[in-house]
């Protein structure tokens, strides 16, 4: 068996009490990529990690879900995989 590295790159934009969030997988052929955002409740103190983190914990399961479809759709597709086990 070959080993095989896939890279994900996390990306963060703040703006005031906004923070943006895009993570990117890429495997080697292919690039899926999940976003997420936070936005600090005026209401709670300023502590700028944890809208990082928030927004980077939504952008890795938006990433997440995008890539269990496409693993869906390649079962699919394939002949070699009973889809019923999934």
């Amino acid at each position: 068996m070959q080993a095989k590295e896939w890279t994900v790159r996390v990306h963060l934009d703040e703006d005031g009490d906004d923070t943006r969030a895009r993570a990117t997988l890429t495997t080697g052929k292919d690039r899926v990529i999940g976003t997420g955002h936070a936005k600090r409740n005026p209401a709670d103190p300023s502590v700028p990690e944890i809208g990082d983190e928030l927004a980077v914990s939504r952008a890795l399961a938006d990433l997440a879900g995008k890539l269990a479809v496409i693993t869906k759709h390649d079962i699919a597709e394939s002949a070699e995989f009973d889809v019923r086990s999934w």
